[in-house]
């Protein structure tokens, strides 16, 4: 598929972006202690299919051989960094913090997007990981412009990170991890195009271009310490190794000669 998006698939996009933004608000509105994740995945999915909408996540496969995804909303808890199953009957508990993340299809065009939310009063050291991971999504949305590169992405993000963690050494800024293993992507005709958008500057991806109608899903995802991660038991769910706490958000957006728009605007108050 084309890297780029014409303005009435933009369009498109945007209405799908915001049917999504209300979707994973009624998710996050759950999101208190006793919770179960399920219930935060039906509200989801009623959500967005009453605003004619569909999952882009349920049933996705990432080779047909691969389990499909089996929830809407991929709901990641505490050490788990992302795709947590979300049709488990998990109870959330005080002091959780919880990633959810989301997409849809709207009239043929696929948008993404996530957030972390704490149940109920969680640690200072989780906010703070929580409000790094938030302000460096938002870095590499203002370093997507058309005209940069994909690499002015990486860096800021990590440099946004390193920031906040006060000092860098080896890749891995002091307190923090950023997760290598995965990262943001191209979005809409596919849940995941090219270009591949890493949270951190490496040789290893290509420096693509930013050109006009470029869509891209920024998505840092950031520990509290080691950025190894390992796949759990049930295929799906991504953890760290060490055990320590994960975050994670995302925006969608379309790079334009007019500017950079996030198609996905996070819910009020996340």
């Amino acid at each position: 598929m084309a890297l780029t998006k014409t303005p009435q698939e933009i369009e498109i996009m945007r209405r799908g972006g915001a049917i999504l933004s209300r979707a994973l608000a009624a998710a996050a509105a759950l999101a208190r202690p006793g919770a179960i994740i399920r219930d935060l995945d039906a509200a989801a999915e009623a959500s967005m299919r009453a605003e004619g909408a569909a999952p882009a996540f349920k049933g996705y496969q990432t080779a047909p051989s691969d389990p499909p995804f089996p929830s809407t909303v991929c709901i990641s808890v505490n050490q788990e960094v992302v795709h947590g199953l979300g049709n488990r009957g998990l109870a959330l508990r005080e002091g959780d913090i919880v990633g959810l993340d989301i997409g849809c299809w709207y009239q043929g065009l696929c948008t993404d997007m996530a957030i972390t939310v704490p149940v109920g009063k969680v640690s200072a050291e989780d906010r703070a990981l929580m409000d790094a991971t938030r302000a460096a999504t938002l870095a590499g949305v203002a370093a997507a412009k058309v005209g940069n590169a994909i690499r002015d992405i990486s860096a800021a993000v990590e440099g946004s990170i390193s920031a906040a963690s006060g000092s860098a050494s080896g890749g891995k800024p002091h307190g923090y991890g950023i997760v290598r293993a995965l990262v943001g992507h191209g979005v809409g005709h596919k849940v995941h195009e090219a270009p591949q958008v890493p949270n951190y500057v490496s040789p290893l991806y290509r420096n693509v271009k930013i050109t006009d109608g470029m869509c891209l899903a920024i998505e840092p995802m950031v520990t509290r310490g080691g950025w190894q991660v390992k796949t759990a038991p049930d295929e799906w769910t991504v953890v760290t190794v060490d055990g320590s706490r994960a975050a994670h958000f995302e925006l969608t957006v379309a790079c334009t000669e007019q500017g950079t728009e996030i198609l996905t605007p996070w819910p009020v108050g996340y």
